[in-house]
């Protein structure tokens, strides 16, 4: 309750403000109706959002229904999409207030003689330049928003990546590998056609090879439930591997008993075979193309606190010494670390971080507020003769929407020799 009455008081307070600079913009208007209606339109948003969250709080029972879930993220949307341009206000507002006390100060130390590079003082309700431009500005977060979630969440982009290895067997020169990550089926409830899209668009890369990174749902299995048949869609030439996320543990579910939860995790390995996924529980598997081989590791998720760290790369990759090329599927990129300094696998794949679905990406520039938290939080990096691929995820969490972080399905091309190697930091 702590949090919520918070959160409560942080809205009110920040409407209180903006309501009062709005006021002294809406007093020059000639129409009373018209006043009358932006009053009403603007306490509506408090109101709706408050009876939201009231009702969803009441059937925020036990239910494995996705719907309630869906509906958490639809009214962060919703907060996020009239709040995040009311701060934007505030900061040009807040200023303008600023100067206006002070100026007004000035002129009272003055008594009532004014500098000449000040200007004349007008009264506060004709000082309103900065919150004009204040207004202006707010609509360009505030459409971005509407965008991203009404548009950019199911605007599925291809990302193509060579990664070259002196090490890669001859007959692997060329492998096609198709990486994908934090599904969030429940995320999806009533958008089937999107899913399918996404499937669609996967198999027209012809991979050889995919690999899921981890996050198949929400918060439990049967969110899955009508979706199973449209993933088991995914073609490859050589087979599909994944390994869970922290999502796919139903950790941040309220079971009934321990018994319950296991029985989650037992629907979900199974889950993953019906797909067609070789799910990789801390072990490897190998891949034998023209009598060479490479293996393949998954590890079970291995975060930073406070995410669980149910990863063993020493047993997973027990036994893969010998081979030449090593590929490490690892749900959370902060496990790279760990690899860098305790293997010489040769290549990861990771996602988890969603790019936090809001950044900005031009040509060679790339900048997210993960990085914050995630110093390798998209994109490809490398590490002496390591590399590691985090994609940005195809789904999406929390926040109903993307907004300049697209979802990705990601082509990595292996390649034996020096030539074309790219990658971005």
């Amino acid at each position: 309750m702590l949090p919520l009455l918070i959160f409560l008081v942080f809205v009110f307070l920040t409407d209180l403000y903006v309501y009062k600079g709005l006021k002294i913009l809406w007093s020059k208007l000639k129409s009373a109706r018209l006043k009358m209606a932006l009053n009403i339109i603007f306490w509506s948003i408090p109101f709706i959002l408050l009876v939201s969250m009231v009702i969803v709080l009441y059937f925020r029972a036990v239910d494995r229904d996705p719907k309630i879930f869906n509906t958490y993220m639809y009214i962060v949307g919703f907060a996020v999409l009239f709040y995040l341009p009311k701060l934007i206000f505030i900061l040009f507002h807040m200023v303008e207030d600023i100067i206006y006390m002070v100026l007004k100060s000035a002129r009272r130390i003055k008594r009532g003689r004014h500098y000449n590079d000040m200007g004349k003082i007008h009264s506060r309700g004709e000082r309103t330049f900065l919150s004009k431009v204040g207004l202006a500005v707010c609509i360009i977060p505030f459409l971005a928003i509407i965008y991203g979630i009404l548009i950019e969440r199911f605007n599925y982009q291809v990302i193509s990546e060579t990664v070259v290895h002196e090490s890669l067997p001859p007959a692997f020169d060329g492998l096609r590998i198709v990486v994908i990550a934090d599904i969030h089926i429940g995320s999806f409830h009533g958008r089937n056609n999107q899913i399918e899209r996404a499937v669609n668009l996967i198999n027209r890369q012809e991979p050889d090879l995919i690999l899921f990174a981890g996050d198949l749902v929400n918060n439990f299995t049967a969110e899955l439930d009508g979706f199973i048949e449209i993933l088991a869609g995914l073609e490859s030439k050589y087979g599909m591997y994944s390994v869970l996320g922290n999502h796919d543990y139903g950790d941040y579910f309220q079971w009934d008993s321990k018994e319950a939860k296991e029985d989650n995790m037992k629907e979900m390995i199974a889950a993953h075979e019906e797909i067609g996924f070789r799910l990789l529980l801390n072990e490897w598997d190998s891949l034998v193309i023209n009598g060479e081989k490479i293996a393949l590791i998954g590890v079970e998720n291995w975060g930073s606190p406070p995410f669980p760290q149910y990863g063993d790369l020493d047993k997973a990759s027990e036994g893969t010494e010998n081979f030449p090329f090593r590929i490490l599927i690892s749900h959370d990129p902060s496990h790279w670390d760990e690899v860098i300094n305790n293997s010489k696998i040769e290549l990861t794949f990771s996602g988890h971080t969603h790019g936090f679905q809001f950044g900005i990406e031009v040509g060679n520039f790339a900048w997210s507020p993960s990085k914050f938290i995630y110093p390798r939080w998209g994109g490809l990096y490398r590490e002496n003769n390591q590399f590691l691929y985090v994609t940005r995820g195809l789904g999406f969490l929390g926040f109903p929407g993307r907004i300049g972080m697209p979802p990705e399905i990601t082509v990595i091309e292996l390649r034996a020799t020096e030539s074309s190697l790219s990658f971005s930091h």
